[in-house]
């Protein structure tokens, strides 16, 4: 069975900084695209960034110089590290894992940045 468990969401001030972690299970992680994805209210979900195995990294454009994703293949793990948060930030963040046909989601961690 596969899973995907985001942590380390929470409320945070603007300018501030938060790591959310996805530990995954279930899949050969190693050969899989792993990305964080997030959905504000009432938006359409947003790509945030994505690694492959290989290192290849992508970030969309709204995150670009603030956001920073990490892969621990060893440790089935994928962070991403978000400093000068903003406002336009706040939003329910999910992890995923792709291979081809085969794509996975977590059930997401809240994000909250307001003063």
């Amino acid at each position: 069975q596969v899973e995907l468990v985001e942590s380390g969401g929470g409320l945070v001030q603007p300018g501030g900084s938060l790591r959310l972690s996805c530990a995954a299970s279930g899949i050969a992680f190693s050969g899989y695209v792993m990305a964080w994805y997030r959905q504000a209210p009432g938006k359409e979900r947003e790509f945030v960034a994505l690694m492959t195995g290989g290192g290849r990294i992508v970030y969309g454009h709204s995150v670009k110089a603030r956001f920073t994703i990490s892969r621990d293949d060893a440790k089935n793990m994928v962070d991403l590290q978000m400093d000068s948060l903003k406002a336009e930030d706040t939003a329910v963040y999910f992890c995923n894992a792709y291979r081809g046909a085969d794509e996975y989601w977590g059930q997401g961690t809240q994000v909250t940045v307001s003063s």
